[in-house]
Formats: C-alpha cells, sequence, structure tokens
C-alpha cells in the first residue's frame, strides 16, 4: 500500500488480463497464494465471457485476504469451486498453481494436478509463470508445467530468459497490472515510464517454440 495501490487492485487487473489470454473454453487451476486469486479473478471474468468451464482450487477453505474475495466474488455469480480439476469440454487450462516463491519442487496435491495437466493434452495458459518454474534461476523442477503461453505481470521474470524458462514457458506475453515504475525501482528493476504508453502488453520475441 506505499504507493496506494491495493492488492485487491492489482488481482483484479492481473485477472483481467489473463482472462484475454484464454480465447477458448477455459479449466481454470488455482493455487492458494496470490497467483491463484490472480487465477481466480480471471474465471470471474471468463464467466461473464462465456469460456468458463471449470474452476478448481487446491485447499479453497485456507484462501485469504484478496484471493479470499475474489473466490467469494466469483461464488456470487454461482461458480463453484472444485477441490479436483476437471478437463472434460475445455481445450485449454489456466495455471495459477504456484507463483514467484517457488524454491523446490512442487509436492502433494500441486505436483498431481502439474501432472494431469501436463498429460492432458489441453494448451496451457500460465499465470505469471509456469508453475514449478523458479522465478530467479530458470530451473524447472520436476514437475513443472509446460504452458503453450505465459502470461507474465509488469516486466518479464528472469528464470523466463535463461534456463529452462524458454522451453516451459511457450510464448509469452508481458501485461500492464498498474505497478508504479518507482515500485520497480526500489526493487534495482529499470522500468522506462512510457513502456505501457500506447499498449498495454507486449510479446517477448524469440522465447516460444
Amino acid at each position: 500500500m506505499r504507493f496506494g495501490i491495493s492488492i485487491d487492485w492489482l488481482m483484479e487487473a492481473a485477472g483481467w488480463q489473463l482472462a484475454r489470454h484464454c480465447r477458448s473454453l477455459t479449466a481454470v487451476l488455482c493455487g492458494t497464494g496470490n497467483n491463484g486469486g490472480d487465477a481466480l479473478a480471471a474465471a470471474r471474468h471468463l464467466r461473464r465471457w462465456g469460456r468458463l468451464a471449470s474452476v478448481a482450487c487446491i485447499d479453497r477453505p485456507s484462501l485469504s485476504g484478496a484471493a479470499a474475495r475474489e473466490a467469494l466474488a466469483l461464488e456470487a455469480m454461482g461458480v463453484e469451486i472444485r477441490s479436483e480439476p476437471v478437463f472434460e469440454g475445455a481445450p485449454l487450462i489456466l495455471d495459477g498453481l504456484l507463483g514467484t516463491g517457488l524454491s523446490r519442487p512442487p509436492e502433494d496435491l500441486y505436483a498431481g494436478w502439474i501432472e494431469m495437466a501436463n498429460t492432458s493434452g489441453k494448451r496451457i495458459v500460465s499465470a505469471d509463470l509456469p508453475s514449478g518454474l523458479e522465478a530467479d534461476t530458470g530451473r524447472a523442477h520436476l514437475p513443472a508445467i509446460r504452458a503453450a503461453v505465459t502470461v507474465t505481470f509488469g516486466l518479464p521474470k528472469t528464470g523466463l530468459l535463461v534456463g529452462d524458462g524458454p522451453a516451459a514457458a511457450g510464448v509469452v506475453w508481458v501485461v500492464d497490472i498498474g505497478i508504479p515504475a518507482a515500485a520497480y525501482a526500489m526493487v534495482g528493476a529499470a522500468m522506462p515510464e512510457h513502456l505501457y504508453s500506447m499498449h498495454d502488453r507486449f510479446e517477448l520475441r524469440g522465447i516460444g517454440p
């Protein structure tokens, strides 16, 4: 909140951008952190647009903060948040399982759901970076999502550009969710203030298969 922008607002913006990149009927997979909240926000927009097939969350009762509020808003629309993935009838999966803080291989349900998605034969769109990929090193743990498209927020993560990142991420779109340039400067990242002045997304060239 240092810059007066709430996590709820950023999650809404991330969800809207994710939903725009899901161009067909979509099964949404959510973890319990902010990455899952972004996917829940996307699911609400997909429902509005007639492109939501199903939503599953690793542990719906454990959601908190902005992610829990996104779940409540989705349920208020009559959408059931399932405890197991359902892919039938959906040519596309939205991966919102794990985010940037990963430093070890996915375990338990996370590992199982990643493997289910990878072997489903569906196209996968990942939120911010593929689940199982380390944001800083580009190391893809086993298992890790193999995405056709990754929609990453604000600026590219290093892990999308190095190591296993290019193979795991597919085509990478970098999208604006309203994070101020000063916020990036605080962590040593330089973002041109005009980057999104004309367009709200750009494709990283030469990364996809």
